[in-house]
């Protein structure tokens, strides 16, 4: 599908980030060539006059929409307020204002802290409306999900074509290594790493270790986000992930493996734990995306140690 990005202007909003570096590589190999990275200090996103100076500037055929405001457990606990209005304003103003442009396509990034709680494993996307979401992550998972209904609305009222994806957590080099704002990987990294360095004789994790998640790296979602933008244009949203979970108790302890740390592990069980499971049903990215994650977790891990020993201070 490479003649799919010729000569089209492409908006990554989020391309100096995570996911987005990864996308703008691949949109290079595919022969993107109009590629726009809008920057927070230049747009901020959640106000509508900046996404109309975007859309101005820009003149997009296709946006990317994958900035967000989101942390670990402790960063939804004390920013929910923020994180639903940032997560909401940031999708209305650019979906409406590009349906009123006539954009080609709008490919929106969900998120799986939008299913309900005690959903059923595998999580099937056809289960999205079926309870509330776990409450520590609630304000950015109902935010997210309400993008969804927007762009299903715009379809049946516009004919605008936006799609929704429902990555599972995301992993990889160049992740928010930051222990108050982090996920649990880079955070379990981090602190193993530490406490080699430091000689410590012990790491304490937040939660019992009982809970299960299940992890995607980075840059098998931004294939997965592309392929989306290339072949699929249907109202429903489409989970991303591996289909393949590990208990938390099980991850600490590989990384801690994989990072040579030999010290034990202890848990603070007065901390939350989030979501009982996260395991995704990935049967209709396979069939309607033809997609499949190649790079297994121990494999990502090794990749992501390597990196944070690199570049990340602790």
């Amino acid at each position: 599908m490479a003649t799919f990005w010729t000569g089209k202007k492409v908006v990554v909003t989020g391309g100096a980030g995570f996911v987005g570096s990864v996308i703008r590589g691949k949109l290079k190999e595919r022969g993107a060539t109009h590629v726009i990275v809008p920057r927070s200090k230049d747009y901020d996103l959640t106000d509508i006059a900046a996404v109309r100076k975007l859309y101005d500037a820009a003149a997009p055929d296709i946006v990317l929409h994958l900035a967000a405001e989101v942390g670990g457990i402790g960063a939804n606990m004390a920013n929910p307020g923020r994180y639903f209005f940032a997560n909401m304003a940031m999708g209305l103003n650019l979906i409406e204002e590009g349906r009123k442009r006539g954009l080609k396509k709008f490919v929106q990034t969900g998120t799986i802290c939008a299913y309900p709680k005690f959903t059923p494993v595998p999580f099937k996307e056809e289960d999205l409306w079926n309870g509330y979401p776990e409450e520590t992550n609630a304000p950015y998972g109902v935010a997210k999900k309400a993008l969804l209904v927007m762009l299903q609305s715009y379809r049946q009222q516009y004919d605008f074509n936006g799609i929704y994806l429902l990555p599972v957590n995301l992993y990889g080099p160049r992740d928010n290594f930051d222990l108050t704002t982090s996920h649990v990987i880079p955070a379990l990294i981090r602190k193993c790493l530490g406490a080699q360095r430091r000689g410590d004789d012990r790491v304490v994790c937040w939660g019992t270790g009982k809970v299960s998640r299940e992890f995607l790296y980075v840059d098998d979602c931004a294939e997965g986000l592309l392929r989306a933008a290339e072949f699929y244009n249907g109202p429903e949203p489409i989970n991303l992930g591996t289909g393949r979970e590990i208990s938390i108790k099980d991850l600490a302890e590989l990384v801690a493996r994989l990072v040579g740390f030999a010290g034990r592990i202890e848990w603070d069980a007065a901390k939350p734990d989030g979501q009982p499971r996260r395991c995704l049903s990935v049967d209709r990215a396979e069939t309607l995306l033809g997609f499949k994650a190649q790079i297994s977790l121990e494999q990502g891990l090794k990749e992501t140690i390597d990196w944070a020993r690199k570049n990340v201070e602790y």
